[in-house]
């Protein structure tokens, strides 16, 4: 008899399991493919620019930097969209939901302004205080101007995909963003090279077509959202509550994106020191990292945050718990797998990015570095969606300050210069850097206190709601 129970609990378990893989799956793809699209929108503007000149090509390249603010900005506040979505989901509370989406929308607006403001009266400064040559600084602070223009935009569709995300949309997002992704694609080619009726633009035309495409995304979202084809709504917003709580989380995320951001530019001085070719080496393996595995860690990273604040906000502490824990389980197997067939293939893989015989040395090993560093990677991003989803962001902000600057940025220069390593004290600092990460996360999910805050969070939300009442 006992060993029937046994037999009927590991089935349970296993039917459990299969059936949070399988909505995890569910609310994945559509991300997956959606961040597939956004590296190829990208990599299709590269190719058009190379076509014009290497100074557009730099001009690019140099804007894009700058771009980059817009881009954290709208993930951090994103990151505090799909908290506040995804527990007022998993509540039932659908008009706070509501407020707290309309509220994430016109902040990030907001925050978009200036930054349009400093590319129409700095985009040009901008490029020269980065010591560029004068052709470099006319090209690329016009492109800065134009694709600054309508950063308020770029900040609004990507709270606006977040937002839906939370309530378990993930569909609605894809769709819009591969629409406008083709659009850019389009008029990228057709303006930037004088396709057809199309004027010949150069660079300008690649940040028309960017301005436009983003904007066209934001609209398109925000008109998803106050229509009927998606579950929340526009509302009407009155709650400081939902403000004080949305920086809160916002605030953290904004300035792990950015710290990370900026670790880039010393690391990238480190390799220099190695030689040309070392630097150019990691940029083709930081690249096919970012092709092989980011739709999948950003994918389990976002799942993470939806399940895991649909169920504190249902009030099930838990299985928010158990929840994160198999999504985790499923993300380490899935990388690591990836990083055994990336370890294995890293020189073909290089080969398709260079034909130098250093460089393609150089790259092998920067790739296989970041393959070992998959099996932490697994552990990271889903851990850190979790903490998301309960309103900690704190905990991945200090994993990042620590693995950027501590291990990768530090770490890499004590092996490799002061102790003597040379490339292989840097290897070593990548993959130090993702242990660091994934253990300060697991710390933080394994005896932080953030079902408790995620718990006073919704409390304080929902006296407010009762108040406006």
């Amino acid at each position: 008899m006992r060993r029937g129970r046994n037999a009927s609990v590991v089935f349970q378990f296993g039917d459990r399991l299969l059936a949070l893989w399988r909505r995890s799956f569910s609310l994945g793809w559509p991300i997956a493919v959606q961040q597939t699209l956004n590296t190829l929108m990208r990599t299709v503007d590269v190719v058009v620019t190379g076509l014009f000149s290497p100074a557009a090509v730099a001009a690019i390249g140099l804007g894009d930097l700058y771009a980059r603010i817009p881009l954290r900005i709208g993930m951090g506040l994103g990151s505090g969209a799909i908290a506040l979505s995804s527990q007022e989901t998993g509540r039932g509370s659908d008009d706070v939901r509501d407020r707290a989406i309309t509220q994430a929308l016109l902040v990030g607006a907001l925050c978009g302004v200036p930054l349009a403001l400093a590319g129409l009266l700095f985009g040009h400064a901008l490029i020269a205080a980065l010591g560029a040559e004068s052709e470099v600084v006319r090209l690329g602070g016009t492109y800065l101007m134009i694709v600054f223009a309508a950063a308020p935009m770029r900040i609004v569709g990507l709270v606006g995909a977040r937002s839906l995300q939370g309530t378990g949309d993930t569909r609605t997002p894809m769709v819009v963003n591969a629409s406008a992704n083709g659009l850019n694609i389009l008029l990228s080619v057709g303006l930037g090279l004088g396709v057809w009726l199309a004027p010949t633009l150069s660079v300008v035309g690649v940040g028309i077509a960017t301005a436009v495409s983003r904007t066209v995304e934001a609209l398109l979202l925000v008109g998803a959202i106050g229509s009927d084809r998606t579950g929340p709504s526009l509302a009407r917003p009155t709650d400081l509550t939902i403000t004080r709580q949305l920086f809160a989380i916002s605030a953290p995320s904004i300035a792990g994106g950015v710290s990370n951001s900026l670790a880039n530019f010393p690391f990238n001085a480190l390799v220099l020191l190695f030689g040309t070719e070392a630097n150019a080496a990691y940029h083709i393996a930081n690249r096919m990292y970012q092709q092989l595995s980011g739709p999948l860690y950003r994918a389990f990273r976002t799942v993470s945050s939806i399940v895991v604040g649909q169920e504190l906000g249902a009030g099930r502490p838990t299985d928010a718990r158990y929840s994160a824990k198999a999504i985790a389980a499923l993300s380490v197997a899935t990388l690591g797998f990836s990083g055994v067939v990336t370890f294995l293939g890293a020189e073909q893989l290089a080969l398709l990015f260079s034909r130098d015989a250093t460089t393609v040395e150089y790259a092998t090993e920067f790739i296989r570095a970041f393959a070992v560093s998959m099996v932490f990677i697994g552990v990271y991003f889903p851990l850190s969606g979790s903490l998301t989803g309960a309103g900690d962001t704190r905990t991945p902000l200090y994993a990042q300050l620590v693995g950027s600057y501590a291990f990768m940025l530090a770490g890499s220069y004590l092996l490799a210069v002061t102790l003597g390593y040379g490339l292989v004290g840097v290897y070593a600092g990548i993959v130090l850097s993702y242990a660091a990460r994934a253990a300060i996360v697991a710390a933080g999910f394994q005896w932080g206190g953030w079902e408790a805050l995620a718990a006073r969070m919704l409390s304080e939300r929902e006296k407010e709601h009762r108040r406006s009442e």
